[in-house]
């Protein structure tokens, strides 16, 4: 049975969106999964850092790179530490919103696919 949503949040240098992404993502919709968010930070050298070491949401685990090794590498990192049955990459920058999870989650709770893939590009 599936009870929780992972989702994991690749960061580099996005201290102007950081606190809005994980703030919309604290509010998002995951039609009663237990929520769990994974920011990975993958060595950045602006705030970002400063920003995430202030956030003590109790369902947020961060996890700081020394140094930047690329979005795969973050993923990859935030994959190993995810425990949810369902898995969300959340960009940083607000491209995608969380307002959309429900639409990826509800096919893979009615058993209709295994796995979802978002896309900016279809209507």
């Amino acid at each position: 049975m599936i009870k929780k949503v992972s989702i994991v949040i690749p960061v580099f240098k996005e201290e102007r969106t950081i606190r809005q992404i994980i703030s919309r993502v604290l509010t998002a919709n995951t039609l009663g999964l237990t929520k769990e968010i994974i920011v990975v930070d993958d060595g950045s050298k602006d705030g970002t850092k400063k920003i995430l070491l202030g956030i003590k949401a109790k369902n947020v685990k961060i996890i700081f790179c020394k140094n930047n090794h690329g979005k795969g590498s973050a993923l990859r990192t935030g994959f190993k530490k995810a425990t949810g049955e369902i898995i969300i990459i959340q960009d940083a920058d607000l491209e995608y919103h969380p307002k959309d999870y429900p639409k990826l989650i509800r096919p893979i709770l009615d058993k209709k696919t295994d796995i979802v893939y978002g896309s900016r590009e279809l209507s």
